[in-house]
């Protein structure tokens, strides 16, 4: 990106695409600010699958050591029959997929993990209680509007704000996301809640033909416990990020799966409920100066435990695509159409398979998933099945 220092790159958004997105560009050498409108960072509670090909992110970022030594190493992804328990699928990980891929397969606290993408962000890049409502690109720079009444300037603005990104709705207009007709119960606590003696695998996944529940360890210590749900549920509120869940609806959501379901629901001490939301595919993924990436743009349900791994091959790839040309001079929609050519076919096969909610139930081959490279894949001109490289012969 030659110039790259007298480009000014903001971020919309503090999540974990956006700080994968601004550890990229510093390291490049890039002028980056990020804007979350959230007043302090909080660990969320939610687990996180960080796969192979986003730790080959992370490796880049600098940040792999720190995360296996905090992270789970699981043993396989088991699926079994919700009722009976009966296995159905067991794909190994932990040392076989490091083997297979190149990269580990961890497991982990979200909120450790967003921390230490954060760690490898500049101190005071990141500006807290910046809720953008307003993005004026008439003139060259950007400016922003935030709620708080101040204003920014930037030469290049990335939206990475999430399912209800104010970037994509003011790119494209007001539209709300798709309520799925499923919501998913989401819990943490101490193993020792467990009954002593109940036998528990690193992760597992059970499932029925409408509904499933997924546990796994938080920590290689695998002294916390995590679950997520996929229930039918036919009405959601409108606006609600969240609410607190009932126990009491939760164990009748699962009543009739099999005993080892059963212990875990009676040792969870509280559970939230969140909604499952999509959005159709967007027409275009920018505008002017203005990019978006993740959730912004292509949303998915959680099935396959790659939403967060989405955003940050985005996150890469969207650099590798400035990288190649001469922002200063004009040329970012340039890397803009090559980045959405370079990532949509991938991101809407993953955002399909977290739809149909068939992810390793039987036994299959996750490589097109796991193996992918961001690094190393050919970056695709603007031109439907062409790369750069095709496009100069």
């Amino acid at each position: 990106m030659p110039g790259k220092d007298s480009v000014r790159i903001a971020i919309v958004g503090a999540g974990l695409g956006g700080c994968a997105a601004a550890a990229l560009l510093q390291q490049a050498g890039c002028k980056v600010k990020v804007y979350e409108q959230a007043p302090q960072f909080s660990r969320l509670g939610a687990g996180i699958h960080v796969s192979p090909n986003v730790m080959r992110v992370m490796r880049h970022i600098g940040i792999e050591d720190r995360l296996r030594a905090i992270a789970l190493h699981p043993a396989s992804f088991m699926s079994r029959d919700g009722h009976s328990g009966q296995i159905s699928s067991n794909f190994l990980l932990a040392d076989a997929a490091e083997k297979r891929y190149g990269a580990p397969y961890l497991i982990l606290h979200r909120g450790d993990f967003h921390a230490e993408i954060m760690r490898a962000v500049h101190p005071g890049t990141i500006q807290f209680g910046r809720r953008l409502v307003g993005l004026d690109q008439e003139r060259s720079p950007v400016c922003m509007k935030f709620a708080d009444g101040s204003q920014d300037e930037a030469d290049l603005v990335i939206g990475a704000d999430g399912v209800n990104s104010m970037v994509r709705e003011i790119l494209l207009g007001p539209e709300r996301p798709i309520y799925t007709g499923h919501i998913a119960h989401r819990s943490i606590f101490p193993r020792s809640r467990l009954p002593a003696g109940l036998q528990l695998d690193d992760c597992t996944k059970w499932w029925t033909d409408d509904r499933h529940i997924v546990v796994y360890f938080l920590t290689g210590r695998r002294d916390e416990v995590y679950f997520v749900t996929g229930v039918p549920c036919p009405e959601w509120p409108e606006d609600v990020p969240n609410m607190p869940g009932s126990l009491d609806a939760l164990r009748a959501d699962f009543e009739g799966f099999e005993p080892r379901v059963q212990a875990i629901l009676d040792a969870c001490p509280a559970v939230s409920n969140w909604p499952l939301l999509e959005r159709e595919p967007l027409p275009l993924w920018s505008r002017g100066r203005v990019v978006i990436l993740g959730d912004a743009c292509h949303p998915m349900k959680p099935h396959m435990a790659q939403g967060a791994g989405m955003a940050i091959e985005d996150a890469a790839m969207l650099w590798r695509c400035l990288e190649e040309v001469q922002v200063a001079a004009g040329e970012y929609g340039i890397a803009f159409q090559r980045y959405e050519a370079s990532r949509i076919e991938r991101a809407s096969r993953v955002q399909k398979e977290s739809h149909d909610n068939v992810w390793l139930r039987y036994p299959s081959d996750p490589s097109w998933c796991f193996g992918y490279d961001v690094f190393s894949e050919p970056i695709r001109s603007g031109k439907p099945g062409t790369t750069i490289k095709e496009q100069a012969i």
